[in-house]
């Protein structure tokens, strides 16, 4: 499976996860959200970041929806919950954000 991006072809697996993580990039987060019918605004960015910080700077971690409340909490100065996050996300803000962060799979199998 590939995703056809600026005259390239970006490999994905069958799930449509990036093969090579190098290959993300804002546009093509945009490109992939808009796929899924998302406008990605200030909040979805916050969570792609977070997601992928999480990732790349802290030993590959990838956080459940959870620990995903707790850490929006943090920046957004109130709570979100667990519906608000969906609202962003409604195919899973770990999964559905990962796909979009450009991250591997998760292989969890919850998501709270």
């Amino acid at each position: 499976m590939a995703i056809d991006f600026n005259g390239k072809s970006i490999e994905t697996t069958a799930s449509g996860y990036l093969v090579n993580m190098e290959d993300w990039s804002e546009d093509l987060a945009t490109q992939v959200a808009a796929a899924e019918n998302i406008t990605l605004g200030e909040r979805h960015w916050d969570l792609i970041n977070y997601l992928r910080d999480e990732y790349i700077n802290n030993n590959q971690t990838q956080p459940n929806t959870r620990t995903i409340i707790k850490a929006m909490s943090d920046k957004w100065g109130d709570k979100p919950s667990q519906k608000d996050l969906y609202d962003l996300f409604p195919g899973d803000p770990s999964k559905q954000g990962g796909r979009i962060a450009g991250l591997p799979e998760s292989r969890r199998k919850g998501g709270y």
